[in-house]
């Protein structure tokens, strides 16, 4: 793919800040390099990294033009040099080069290929575009950081969201007894997912309601990392996942006999071929909220900072 005439359409960030900052352009289409595969996009998932990197003006790890998001879901366009994970045709799915600027707002993607993984054939590219960086981010939240052990006891904060119900799940198939904040009316569909313990965080305070947890899963920030070390159990581990700043915390944590601190997701191939073995045997689903059409992203994202929502928002990219 060495057309350098080829052209995509893109959404970018004209400006850093409000969604009205986001724009739908006409660019390049990339070429993969050595080990890279050039994935033409069916869907890209949403995610609050997003939003919120739009409005920080990034990490300084951005290219330019900045083409938003990471989570994409396609079809192998063509591979390069060295390339023998995948072949012209195969489906793909992952969160390539995060936090490094993948583009998956776009018709193609070239980016190592590892950092994909087989799309379960069981599900669809939106459904599929919804999983990586959440997934990636339970997965290695879970197991790489708090070493997970089955009938351990997980607090899961802002559970009904794009992350949360996702971890949601990951726990319970590997056996922990699951507490999970939300609002009242999202109790239902968490117990659907397997939820032990629900708490309404708009009327109870979760440190009054759980003890003698084993791990907390903190995507909100502010307060609740300190408050959730009140609920740990000596030894225990949070996992922040909202802000650097909750570093900060690591040294009480130590004081008290915890483990605490910020954790960044990254692409992981192995972890991203597990969470599919999950997706293709009905044990991880994925749930959607809205699918918009890729010139609509900067809708999805005023959606999306509502923090209203119900599982994942996803872009249609090919019709």
């Amino acid at each position: 793919m060495n057309d350098t005439t080829a052209r995509m359409r893109a959404i970018v960030v004209a400006a850093w800040g409000g969604a009205e900052g986001l724009r739908e352009t006409e660019l390049p289409r990339p070429a993969p390099g050595p080990g890279e595969i050039l994935v033409r996009v069916h869907a890209a998932g949403v995610n609050a990294t997003d939003w919120k990197q739009r409005t920080s003006g990034g990490l300084g790890l951005w290219a330019d033009p900045p083409i938003v998001g990471w989570d994409a879901s396609g079809t192998v366009e063509a591979t390069g040099l060295g390339v023998t994970l995948f072949r012209e045709g195969d489906e793909v799915f992952g969160m390539p080069r995060f936090p490094h600027q993948a583009g998956a707002y776009a018709e193609y993607v070239a980016a190592p290929a590892r950092h994909f993984a087989r799309k379960p054939p069981q599900i669809d590219h939106i459904h599929a575009a919804a999983l990586p960086l959440v997934s990636l981010t339970a997965w290695q939240a879970l197991f790489d950081t708090a070493q997970l052990k089955p009938g351990q006891r997980v607090l899961s904060h802002a559970a009904a969201g794009g992350f949360g119900h996702i971890a949601v799940q990951i726990a319970k198939t590997h056996g922990a007894h699951v507490v999970a904040t939300a609002r009242r009316h999202k109790h239902a569909f968490l117990r659907g997912l397997g939820a032990d313990h629900l708490i309404d965080y708009t009327i109870t305070d979760f440190t009054t309601a759980v003890r003698d947890v084993d791990i907390v899963l903190d995507p909100v920030g502010g307060d609740y990392g300190p408050r959730s070390l009140d609920v740990l159990r000596k030894g225990g581990t949070l996992v922040s996942l909202a802000s650097p700043a909750d570093d900060a915390l690591k040294p009480h944590a130590t004081a008290l006999g915890l483990h605490a601190g910020f954790m960044l997701v990254e692409p992981d191939n192995a972890a991203l071929a597990a969470v599919a073995d999950l997706a293709a045997t009905g044990r991880l689903h994925a749930a959607v909220e809205r699918v918009f059409p890729l010139s609509e992203a900067a809708t999805a994202h005023r959606l999306g900072e509502t923090g209203r929502t119900t599982g994942k928002i996803v872009l249609r990219v090919r019709e």
